[in-house]
């Protein structure tokens, strides 16, 4: 069978995903409009993160040009692309200035904070503070690491094909129904979504194999997430596509546990019920050491 065919889930799960970017749009009122966009938006990210790692074609070009619309408005696919491939060398998990995922900082940095910025951070790593101010912070350190680099093709480029990548996307809003004020809403609803998956996705830990979670979740949230939630099992064998995931998790989940170190969550109400509240970890990398030359 080829590729496109075996992957058929995802190719359905794309047009239902724009069907209902669509709908939303066009046929909901406001207050119902934004929390359904909140959610499409984050599950096409899921798309693109599927994407990204070839799904559902074998064409770089192709999987680029199924999640070209940038309907989350704030992050670029390629740079999206490029960032997270990077993220996925294992060794280098969590390290502040190696891994471009990790929330965590240099303590040498975190030292020299003010404490306005320090009470911030530290209530960025609750679930609470994630939620509500973890998508500004997040972009802001996003787009500060590419504005350091904006001289590198890959950035600069990334972020023109972003820009056209708006324009349908802007044009559609504009002639429906919903605003651009209420479609901006849901796009930073959708970044507090996406916050909760990769709120404990890694931690850390000596050994880089105990660094990425497992959450046991086959909930509304896990489907949302396209499985990234058995995110050690995504780490391991990235090439996967989301669908097949759970079954290699439960065929051997006492290796995958093992793999990880017993970094694992019953579900996303335990994550919840641990860390709404409370820092899952320090700010600063409490094992970071400079390198030696």
């Amino acid at each position: 069978m080829g590729k496109g065919l075996r992957e058929w889930p995802t190719l359905l799960a794309l047009v239902l995903c724009y069907a209902a970017w669509i709908a939303a749009l066009w046929l909901l009122p406001a207050w119902v409009a934004v929390p359904a966009l909140a959610v499409i938006l984050a599950f096409h990210s899921s798309l693109s993160h599927e994407a990204l790692h070839g799904h559902p074609f074998p064409s770089e070009f192709a999987n680029s040009l199924v999640v070209f619309p940038a309907l989350g408005l704030w992050v670029p696919y390629l740079r999206f692309r490029d960032t997270h491939l990077a993220h996925h060398e294992d060794s280098r998990l969590t390290d502040p200035y190696e891994d471009p995922e990790t929330n965590y900082v240099c303590p040498q940095v975190w030292a020299r904070l003010p404490r306005a910025s320090q009470r911030l951070l530290e209530w960025n790593n609750t679930l609470l503070g994630r939620l509500v101010i973890g998508p500004v912070i997040g972009q802001i350190m996003f787009m500060r690491a590419d504005w350091k680099d904006r001289a590198t093709p890959a950035v600069w480029r990334g972020w023109a094909v972003h820009l056209l990548a708006l324009v349908p996307v802007l044009m559609c809003v504009w002639i429906s129904d919903t605003s651009l004020w209420a479609y901006v809403i849901a796009s930073y609803f959708a970044l507090s979504l996406l916050k909760i998956r990769t709120f404990a996705e890694h931690l850390a830990a000596e050994h880089f194999a105990h660094r990425t979670v497992v959450i046991e979740d086959r909930g509304w949230l896990a489907f949302l997430f396209l499985n990234n939630n058995l995110h050690v099992v995504h780490h391991m064998k990235p090439a996967v596509p989301w669908y097949d995931l759970p079954a290699l998790y439960v065929s051997d989940r006492q290796r995958y546990l093992s793999r990880n170190g017993g970094y694992v969550f019953a579900n996303y109400r335990a994550l919840f019920a641990c860390y709404f509240l409370r820092a899952k970890d320090p700010v600063a990398h409490p094992l970071w050491q400079p390198p030696t030359d």
